[in-house]
């Protein structure tokens, strides 16, 4: 959830004009950060053009709205202590609930409905997880409550992106990760994102930057999800995007070098050799590494790093949870 970062003096003054505006979330407490003050808002455009930084952290509910702050807290008095155990975590994209339902709650899909439904009282519809199916990453899913559409406008760090969960693979829990790289870009520089999907990184950066982004993506259902976001945020954006349709592993070759290279690279896709031929200063790789051998994918890059007569420093850091003890992680790579 969004949130002003205000130098403290000037906290009260701005809390006023957000409450005046519509903008400030009273369901969230404000936050001190040394000199400065965390004031939660609503996520809405006009949020990012006051002047002041937006960040994406979790400030505490108001004490009479913490009952409703997760699906535990609803469920309490519906499902047993080991019914609650089997509850696994949910996403929210735009206007649906995604959740997956182990077999041990198939008989508490109403209570989990309910509980979604008094969390996220905007929610239009509920989808239940099935697995990842094709080349694309595409899951199959099942609605279970709402209106029957897989469509939708996500929206997050001051962009809207359209989403079809049927034609396309999103992630919204990046959200952070996404704003972490539009804050480390800086103005000027040619980024190259392959694997960009229907453009939430390259959407982002191009709120906060002013930048020249190539995209690549070979889904077409993506790829025209992707131009339609272009259109629906053209105002918003600073950077400029070029977006092409076609193979990483096909148009990177004939692309020139960048002073940044993103890669959200798909599981089990091994992309490392390709984006660091690209990259004239910074790469940011996206893998998929268990905990025992992160130590091991650290070196590899090093060794590619070699092999292409670069010197590089790497940072690995762990971005999600994938499954019991593997984790989505990013390599920053400096290259010199």
């Amino acid at each position: 959830m969004p949130a002003l970062k205000v130098p403290r003096r000037e906290a009260e003054p701005v809390k006023r004009k957000l409450k005046k505006l519509g903008l400030y979330d009273g369901k969230r407490r404000p936050k001190r950060e040394d000199d400065f003050v965390l004031l939660p808002v609503i996520e809405d455009e006009r949020s990012y053009t006051l002047g002041y930084e937006v960040l994406p952290v979790e400030l505490p509910f108001r004490p009479e709205r913490q009952i409703y702050k997760n699906l535990e807290s609803v469920l309490a008095e519906r499902l047993s202590e080991d019914e609650l155990k089997y509850l696994r975590r949910y996403d929210v994209i735009g206007d649906i609930a995604v959740i997956q339902i182990p077999p041990e709650l198939e008989h508490r899909v109403e209570d989990i409905v309910f509980a979604l439904r008094k969390v996220h009282p905007f929610l239009k519809v509920i989808a239940r997880k099935g697995f990842h199916e094709g080349a694309f990453r595409i899951r199959d899913y099942s609605i279970i409550w709402g209106e029957k559409r897989l469509e939708t406008v996500h929206r997050e760090n001051g962009v809207e992106i359209k989403v079809d969960l049927s034609k396309a693979f999103f992630n919204p829990r990046m959200k952070g990760e996404r704003y972490r790289l539009a804050q480390l870009v800086k103005d000027g520089e040619r980024i190259l994102i392959p694997f960009a999907g229907v453009l939430p990184y390259a959407l982002v950066i191009a709120r906060y930057r002013k930048v020249k982004i190539t995209a690549v993506e070979l889904n077409r259902e993506a790829y025209e999800l992707g131009l339609e976001n272009i259109e629906r945020n053209r105002r918003r954006l600073k950077g400029e995007i070029e977006f092409i349709h076609g193979d990483a592993f096909k148009v990177l070759p004939e692309l020139p070098s960048y002073d940044r290279v993103i890669s959200p690279t798909p599981r089990g896709v091994d992309a490392l050799s390709l984006t660091l031929s690209k990259a004239e200063r910074w790469l940011h790789y996206y893998d998929f590494v268990h905990e025992n051998e992160i130590e091991a994918f650290r070196q590899r890059i090093l060794e590619e790093c070699q092999k292409l007569g670069r010197e590089c420093s790497v940072r690995v850091k762990k971005v999600s949870d994938f499954k019991p003890h593997v984790f989505k992680v990013c390599a920053d790579i400096e290259l010199r």
